[in-house]
């Protein structure tokens, strides 16, 4: 029997916060207790007030601007910060010790006092996205700090401050959102104001458009795109799932709690295996930067009931995930949030990211709305899902294939269903996102920068120029005991020189079976003198986890290629890749591992025979003398034991 992985030991980080000692009789995974949370929202609410102006309506935290301009970046520092405190305070039935509530009152009479006005206090304006948007985004975190403490803020405010507030807040109501979740900020404007007998037709409109969109956007298994394209990753948990859900428990509202909780229970089924056994969750996706927000659907459900997981299961999982940030320096020596996943990490941001974007992860502390003798607190940690036998999850709904080992506590996800491409956009209208654009993520890896070698990556070479993996066609996800599988095809596009060739188009088809990705692709109308490049798992040398990618048919040659600007797990990294011919149509044929198991056989072993006849491929296991075959047409995908 395989020993259960344990979290490898992160390098030690000076950090600001002042924590309180470990409880491993609680929790034996990381030591957290709910005292833990608190220190850490005291610790990071402290760091940021430091950078407040003198009225406290903006928090001018430092570091690079974003594309909104600093005085957007200012309320955004204010508002993400407010959603910490009105988590902190209300968890807390009100107590205050430390006067938050008093400052986020100071600043909210400040910044509303002549909104849009070039001074030093004045808030922005909100306009429509494409104007002048991400107030938009911040309205929502004040409205929800205000809705959360109105007992002890709002209600003590003067009569005039709140008429303020409101009219700046309904600025989000009047103007068009981002066609994305973002229409659920005005939908917690709304909630807010009518919360506080505010409400009317404005408000009625705007969360009747909110739900409306969100039907829509709903494609099963408890995953939302976001938008009417093909993105899944994190915001489903922290923005399309929290929203809807944690306005019915704020409202009381048992029959919208009821429609939106049953899905955020059966996201939590799939998106609860997306944590690594040291707490990671997924990279994968945009805003990473906003780190340990990823625990905040695992919280929510716990704290409102709709979840399939334990108490124990759930307090593993947003421990493990704050435990393992803070324990990485995501704070720095400063106490400030940075920009990047473990410390800053250009690479992993978006030109919407300026210094305060990452206290988005106040929205984990949805967590202290349990009260302290809730299971949620006293409910012994028990082990993740990725610390139990290996799993195999395959999830048609949004085109994804999920599997983890417990030799080394990783988990990994094969993409075969979500891009960053909106439907009015042309695939060459945009640049490749390495964050969507490649087959495969983990827990433990992540992308390679733009300007380097691709990762988890077909590439069709044409006089030197390599194709990208823009929009993503799912064909299919299926499995049985122990293995899954999951398929899509896409058209190869040119950043440089000719933008496409007429007919080229690539079919992928991953199998997962243990801690070994059969990867196999077909290329059809490739021109004469094509080369077909795989690339594997970018690691770093000095990383615990090892890289591998064997040929097993169609390749010619092996190599490694460097990626200096490393990814954010390591400062630069190497990238195995296999290399081949194509002409007309060709079937190619690879294994690959990520793996941190020390135990784990070499991949020339993992095969015993591999036959290849047309469209169809046939993959015999060494370990067992069970059968994979893969058929492209039509597509169909078989696993066979040695029995029959």
């Amino acid at each position: 029997m395989t020993a259960p992985a344990t979290s490898p030991s992160p390098v030690p980080r000076p950090s600001p916060l002042e924590l309180p000692a470990e409880d491993r009789a609680l929790s034996p995974h990381t030591g957290y207790t709910r005292a833990h949370w608190e220190a850490t929202a005291d610790g990071l609410l402290r760091a940021a007030w430091q950078w407040a102006t003198p009225g406290s309506a903006l928090l001018d935290l430092p570091g690079r601007p974003s594309g909104s301009g600093v005085r957007s970046d200012g309320l955004e520092g204010y508002a993400r910060t407010f959603l910490a405190a009105g988590f902190r305070v209300a968890g807390a039935g009100g107590e205050d010790p430390h006067g938050w509530l008093e400052r986020y009152a100071d600043g909210l009479a400040a910044g509303t006092r002549t909104p849009g006005r070039d001074d030093t206090e004045s808030w922005p304006l909100i306009l429509d996205h494409h104007v002048q948007g991400q107030p938009m985004v911040e309205s929502a975190s004040v409205a929800i700090g205000l809705r959360l403490t109105a007992p002890w803020l709002w209600d003590r405010l003067d009569a005039g401050v709140q008429d303020r507030a409101e009219e700046w807040l309904r600025g989000a109501l009047r103007h068009t959102p981002a066609p994305n979740n973002w229409y659920l900020f005005p939908y917690s404007v709304a909630g807010f104001l009518e919360s506080v007998g505010r409400g009317d037709a404005e408000t009625a409109r705007a969360r009747e458009r909110a739900l409306e969109l969100l039907e829509g956007w709903y494609r099963g298994q408890g995953w939302y795109a976001d938008g009417d394209s093909r993105a899944f990753d994190h915001y489903n948990g922290w923005a399309l799932h929290l929203y809807p859900v944690l306005d019915a428990h704020l409202a009381g509202d048992t029959e919208q709690s009821a429609h939106y909780g049953a899905r955020l229970r059966e996201h939590l089924e799939s998106f609860s295996l997306l944590f690594g056994a040291d707490g990671a969750p997924i990279h994968f996706g945009r805003s990473l930067s906003y780190r340990f927000a990823a625990g905040a659907a695992v919280a929510l459900g716990a704290v409102t009931g709709h979840t399939p997981l334990t108490a124990g299961v759930s307090r593993r999982l947003v421990n493990g995930s704050l435990r393992y940030f803070l324990d990485r320096g995501a704070t720095g020596t400063d106490g400030l949030l940075s920009l990047g996943w473990h410390g800053p990490h250009d690479a992993t941001l978006q030109h919407y990211s300026g210094p305060a974007s990452p206290y988005w992860a106040s929205k984990a502390f949805v967590a202290l709305l349990a009260p302290e003798d809730d299971p949620l607190w006293t409910a012994p940690e028990e082990p993740a899902p990725s610390e139990g036998p290996d799993r195999v999850l395959a999830l048609s709904a949004p085109g994804l294939l999920v599997h983890s080992t417990r030799a080394d506590g990783i988990v990994r996800l094969h993409n075969h269903g979500s891009d960053h491409i909106r439907p009015h956009e042309g695939e060459a209208e945009v640049a490749d996102d390495p964050h969507y654009s490649r087959h495969a993520y983990s827990t433990r890896t992540g992308p390679t920068a733009a300007a380097n070698v691709a990762d988890n990556h077909l590439a069709v070479e044409l006089a030197g120029h390599l194709s990208e993996r823009r929009r993503i066609h799912p064909l299919g996800a299926g499995g049985g005991d122990g293995w899954g599988w999951a398929a899509s095809w896409h058209r190869p596009v040119f950043g440089t020189g000719a933008p496409m060739v007429p007919g080229l188009r690539v079919e992928s088809v991953t199998v997962v079976r243990g801690g070994h990705e059969l990867r196999a692709h077909r290329v059809v109308g490739a021109p004469a003198g094509a080369l077909v490049r795989q690339t594997g798992w970018a690691t770093g040398p000095d990383e615990d986890v090892r890289s591998a990618l064997h040929a097993l048919h169609g390749w010619e040659s092996a190599d490694e290629v460097r990626a200096p600007r490393g990814t954010a797990f390591t400062r630069w990294a190497v990238v195995p890749r296999l290399t081949g011919e194509a002409g007309g149509t060709t079937l190619l044929v690879a294994l690959a591992s990520l793996t941190g198991d020390t135990h784990a056989a070499p991949l020339s072993a993992a095969v015993s025979e591999v036959s290849v006849a047309g469209a169809t491929a046939e993959v015999r296991w060494s370990d067992d003398g069970s059968t994979t075959r893969i058929a492209f047409d039509p597509l169909t995908v078989d696993h066979v034991s040695a029995a029959g």
